[in-house]
């Protein structure tokens, strides 16, 4: 794969952080998003090579002229990393919906912003590549993270589209959807409701309490990730999602085997709703 330009959000820790720099040391450009004096500091020092640019993805109105002064500094942007995001975990029930809005502001608004930013220099240069970092989350679903996995379902819907929407200009989009890796995710960087109602102490607290346990020993490797992905953007015909990860791939197989039967069991009712 040539030289190219990325454009990663979110590039300070966890999966933008190894994409990051698995890309700088193969020897691409690579501008890195962060929110903070402090996360630009931590950048330079750990990858003096990125090039820091203030982003707060939910500034939504600010992102268009973020991109085009980066795209004036630095030249044409060919791969958009939609990194930036963070995990919500809590009982529905129990769940602000505060929290359910700044899910979805970074998760999904912040997103799409940025995607949208980009894509009439993609769309005019007839090039470009756009990976939506989702989840498995956003296609399977755990009891306890329905603000998280919410917004990913949305995010893997809204790529879909813009992936046939973008196709005839020969731009490339991809939702990555990785299972659990060895990030901050479940750690730090999620946000836990407060436990508030007994009736589900016995469905939930164990889930909560392996979790964080397993929070740093998970099976996945983030800069085997960011490798696959680098493999992926070298690819002249991706994929419209790309799972990483074996329990991904096991938990998602089984989605769909469980759905495929549940479609054949209901057909009859399913049909019968013809005129």
């Amino acid at each position: 794969m040539s030289n190219r330009t990325f454009f990663i959000t979110g590039a300070n820790s966890g999966f933008g952080y190894a994409i990051a720099k698995a890309a700088s040391e193969q020897g691409h450009k690579v501008i890195g998003t962060v929110r903070s004096e402090e996360a630009r500091a931590s950048l330079a020092e750990r990858l003096p090579a990125v090039v820091p640019v203030d982003c707060d993805v939910t500034n939504f109105d600010a992102i268009p002229d973020i991109v085009a002064r980066t795209e004036k500094a630095h030249g044409p942007v060919d791969v958009l990393i939609n990194n930036a995001g963070y995990g919500h975990e809590g009982i529905l029930e129990e769940s602000p919906l505060d929290e359910l809005r700044r899910q979805f502001d970074v998760n999904v608004f912040g997103a799409v912003a940025v995607a949208k930013a980009f894509l009439p220099a993609f769309r005019t240069r007839r090039a470009g590549f756009i990976v939506n970092v989702t989840s498995m989350g956003g296609m399977i679903t755990m009891p306890g993270i329905a603000y998280y996995c919410g917004s990913k379902f949305a995010l893997q819907g809204i790529s879909e589209v813009m992936r046939a929407e973008m196709a005839p200009f020969n731009v490339h989009v991809t939702t990555l959807c990785p299972g659990s890796f060895r990030t901050d995710w479940a750690g730090r960087s999620m946000i836990r409701t407060e436990r508030s109602i007994v009736d589900y102490d016995a469905l939930f607290d164990p889930i909560r309490a392996a979790r964080q346990e397993k929070s740093g020993k998970q099976l996945g490797d983030p800069n085997k990730l960011a490798l696959a992905v680098l493999e992926l953007i070298a690819s002249d015909a991706p994929p419209p999602q790309l799972l990483l990860g074996s329990d991904a791939l096991g938990l998602v197989s089984a989605r769909l085997d469980r759905m495929r039967h549940e479609i054949a069991e209901w057909e009859d009712l399913t049909r019968s709703t013809d005129g």
